[in-house]
């Protein structure tokens, strides 16, 4: 049965059906073929119950942030920073790509705004300068997935409230793990720069003047991460009052540069809108789905089975890695975590290994998610980043350049499972 849902779940994303709309039809089949049709009558009522969730506001609230990141101008004079401190290294203003998705990522908890932000900035100096456009652009769509992972991240939420895990806890956790991967992704850059320099561009000329008078440009994401993950640990608000004041934060900010106005604002509304009712009727039509697997048993049966091949808790985790990175290259992320997480997380807690806690769990999903954000040919960070080149392309190119910083997440997965203190120290030091 297990097999046959994949299976379904997989023709219906391929047939182009939207997302919401598949995990909608597959709940409303199997309940009519399993249940006679008994469980739709409880949809109104799991709905209601569900959408009261206090945590869930915050979504809206971190997606409205990155929106008027975006159009106040806050992630261009970023970037213009970062190409000052980081373009010395070889491989030149990608740097400033992982970088500046690093610190955007610190306020926005949305690797697609990542991606487009910054991707639309950035991509005017592969030509100016004449970057390797691969590479270029693989940077671009890598750096985006640090959205997700480094705090504050909406997938973290949704896993949050998925699993009854601590969200403060989560996203002290993706900090160390967010910190080795963008030095990753940059190591893999210097590496393909040293083999080809021609694929590093021409060099930036700086000097540390200039490097000082553009510190201010970088002070308004650190600010806005500082008031949103600061509130959180201060102990003065939830993740969801957190992401009210970064909202409020990130008004201010764009008042100080005078880029404030009803247009702006009314562009930042509109787009949170559209964002948040594809994310909800995602996570809703997910939420039911679920309902009707765990009345099915198949909760149950994936336990029962994953037992009685008599792996080991690590070959069970590679088992559920690879499941994961298979799955990943079909659909979409946020479906993907709310399909499969009800599922798996039982079978993940039923190994009674003390380092595979429900933190630890929670980051290694993350990462496998952004492995499917750059993994083709449903890969969500390719197609954002595709869609923003002017010139045109084909869109191998994007998913070629990806290829190398791909190697480097899963050499971090690898290194998540070996050494999980990586994820679950600093929770550990600050609540217990």
């Amino acid at each position: 049965m297990a097999f046959t849902i994949l299976v379904g779940l997989l023709i219906l994303v391929l047939a182009a059906v939207p997302v919401g709309a598949v995990l909608g039809i597959l709940s409303f089949v199997l309940d009519k073929i399993s249940m006679g049709g008994t469980l739709t009558p409880a949809l109104a009522e799991i709905y209601w119950d569900k959408s009261k969730e206090f945590i869930l506001v915050a979504v809206p609230m971190f997606i409205l942030l990155g929106e008027i990141m975006l159009r106040a101008g806050i992630a261009r004079r970023m970037y213009a920073a970062m190409i000052q401190w980081l373009s010395w290294l070889p491989g030149g203003l990608m740097h400033a790509n992982i970088g500046s998705c690093t610190i955007f990522a610190a306020s926005s908890g949305s690797s697609v705004a990542t991606a487009a932000t910054v991707g639309t900035v950035a991509y005017p100096e592969i030509e100016a300068r004449g970057y390797n456009e691969r590479l270029f652009l693989g940077s671009l769509a890598a750096g985006g997935t640090l959205g997700i992972l480094v705090p504050p991240s909406i997938n973290l939420i949704i896993y949050g409230l998925l699993t009854d895990t601590s969200v403060p806890e989560l996203y002290l956790a993706g900090i160390i793990p967010g910190i080795i991967l963008s030095s990753l992704f940059m190591i893999s850059i210097i590496c393909a720069c040293v083999y080809r320099p021609s694929w590093g561009g021409r060099a930036v000329e700086t000097t540390w003047g200039d490097r000082i008078r553009c510190l201010p440009d970088l002070l308004p994401p650190i600010v806005l991460f500082a008031a949103v993950v600061g509130s959180i640990y201060a102990g003065i608000a939830t993740p969801t009052e957190a992401a009210s004041i970064g909202v409020c934060m990130a008004v201010l900010i764009a008042a100080f540069f005078k880029t404030l106005n009803l247009r702006m604002l009314r562009d930042a509304f509109e787009g949170t809108m559209r964002t948040t009712a594809m994310i909800m009727l995602i996570v809703f039509a997910a939420i039911f789905l679920n309902f009707v697997l765990g009345f099915m048993g198949i909760t149950q049966a994936m336990l029962g089975f994953i037992r009685d091949l008599g792996l080991t808790p690590v070959q069970t985790i590679l088992l559920i890695v690879v499941f994961y990175l298979f799955l990943g290259m079909f659909m979409e992320t946020l479906s993907m975590m709310l399909t499969t997480v009800p599922i798996v997380f039982p079978i993940v807690m039923a190994l009674s290994v003390p380092e595979f806690s429900d933190v630890w769990f929670g980051i290694l999903i993350t990462l496998l998610m952004e492995a499917a954000l750059i993994t083709p040919p449903i890969g969500v960070n390719l197609y954002v980043v595709h869609g923003i080149r002017s010139r045109g392309g084909h869109f191998n190119d994007v998913a070629i350049g990806s290829l190398p910083f791909l190697v480097a997440m899963l050499g971090m997965i690898l290194l998540l499972i070996a050494y999980p203190s990586l994820a679950t120290w600093l929770p550990v030091l600050v609540y217990h």
